[in-house]
């Protein structure tokens, strides 16, 4: 098995890890409701993806009942 010949040094190892970030969610506004909600997915919050309804929301429910 091979093995290091040299320890890596700290700023080696954190010129390798500057790519190791966590990115912010791309969020697009909803055309119905105009809610912020992620890209192709139904929005939580009106449940309608592509001009048709496909969640029933919490909200809704306790409408009906």
């Amino acid at each position: 098995m091979a093995n290091p010949k040299r320890k890596t040094s700290k700023s080696r190892k954190n010129k390798r890890r500057t790519h190791w970030v966590l990115k912010e969610n791309n969020l697009v506004e909803c055309p119905r409701c105009h809610e912020m909600k992620l890209p192709h997915r139904a929005c939580p919050e009106c449940g309608y993806y592509k001009g048709r309804k496909v969640l029933v929301v919490a909200s809704e429910k306790e409408k009906k009942s």
